[in-house]
């Protein structure tokens, strides 16, 4: 069995070296004769699988380790009888954790506490879903919008609508498409954009274009009230260096690049194969995952509530950091930020996640407890 996958998938000898020989290659440039003669291949969200790629292929298995799948042309998958998979919540936990951070961050900026903000959540699947469930066991007023869900079970869903009018943060996960009953493609357009409320914080890590980029370098730079996080970009690996100028934090599409979340995504398309063909599961994650830097931490009783959230959010990810290799790295031509960005990813430096930290308090502290319970972390 030939095996092509993107060169920058995680653990890809661990698990899958049994199966056959492994050709790698840069993500961005896997063409029809690289694939040509392959049973399997496996990418990650910048390689375009489609007809034009596949087509007089010997693929027959894709496996996609992310969490979105708008690279995929899953119709021609049906047609050509072609089998996939994509890693559903792999990342989702990296996700919440960045988007913390940067709550943190807007928060020290304009002075405001994060619990008298209002939320707006744009998505509620495997990351949305998870930010809510983190954000009101926070205890903080959150308004959740997804018309999929809403359309198909009973909930508290609202209007985008009423997420522009009510909150003055808003968060984006929602896949990206084009068509359909309730496309994203410039969700935010032009009009939403000018109808944020003042003093607004609009996060995407999402997919770039589910901003329309050059209306919101217009605004932003109309309005200084309004506060931006892109993690995402409408022409990547291209960035916008006067878009990024104008955003708090600007990052290379990492909010999911936890240790963790990767690496489980090359696990859940690892066991997606073996079902495919039939072969027991014999690999698992979690023995090949290392012992974080930052297992346990001690808290007093008396310690600040708010200070204790930044401490723990902050211990495990600070995307600050990730900010600045960003913008460093936009003082270039062209053709050289694009490798640059691409190369940001490749080698992003090892960073875990919130759930799994161990919290032990000396005592008796229900709104400490609380946070910890929230956040996901290990309360013992």
């Amino acid at each position: 069995m030939l095996i092509v996958a993107d060169e920058n998938i995680p653990l890809l000898d661990a698990f899958f070296e049994g199966f056959g020989e492994i050709r790698r290659y840069p993500g961005r440039s896997i063409d029809r004769a690289a694939v040509a003669d392959a049973d399997v291949l496996l990418v990650r969200s910048v390689t375009q699988v489609d007809r034009a790629l596949l087509e007089g292929s010997k693929v027959r298995f894709v496996g996609t380790c992310t969490i979105g799948t708008d690279h995929l042309d899953l119709e021609h998958f049906a047609q050509a009888g072609i089998r996939w998979a994509s890693a559903p919540g792999c990342n989702a936990r990296g996700v919440v954790d960045y988007v913390l951070g940067s709550l943190l961050t807007l928060a020290e900026i304009e002075g405001l506490p994060l619990s008298e903000r209002r939320y707006g959540i744009v998505g509620a699947g495997q990351v949305g879903g998870r930010l809510v469930q983190v954000l009101r066991g926070l205890g903080w007023d959150v308004q959740v919008c997804d018309p999929l869900r809403e359309a198909q079970e009973a909930g508290d869903f609202v209007s985008l609508e009423h997420i522009l009018e009510y909150c003055d943060v808003i968060s984006l996960h929602t896949p990206l498409t084009r068509s359909g009953p309730h496309p994203t493609w410039h969700l935010f357009d032009d009009a939403r954009l000018r109808a944020l409320k003042p003093g607004t914080w609009l996060i995407n890590a999402a997919r770039g274009p589910v901003i329309d980029n050059a209306a919101l370098g217009w605004v932003l730079l109309e309005r200084e009230d309004l506060q931006a996080v892109l993690d995402v970009w409408e022409r990547e690996p291209a960035v916008d260096p006067a878009l990024a100028e104008c955003c708090v934090i600007a990052t290379p599409h990492i909010a999911g690049y936890s240790l963790d979340g990767r690496r489980r995504g090359t696990a859940q398309i690892y066991q997606a194969l073996c079902g495919f063909l039939g072969r027991g599961v014999e690999i698992h994650l979690d023995d090949l995952l290392p012992k974080p830097w930052l297992r346990e931490v001690g808290l007093s009783t008396d310690t600040d509530p708010a200070w204790a959230l930044a401490m723990l959010c902050r211990g495990v990810y600070d995307p600050r950091r990730d900010d600045s290799d960003l913008r460093r790295s936009l003082g270039v031509d062209i053709a050289r930020q694009r490798l640059a960005f691409d190369q940001l990813r490749k080698h992003y430096p090892p960073r875990r996640e919130i759930e799994g930290l161990r919290v032990r308090i000396d005592g008796p502290a229900p709104a400490l407890e609380r946070i910890v319970t929230a956040l996901g972390a290990v309360l013992v």
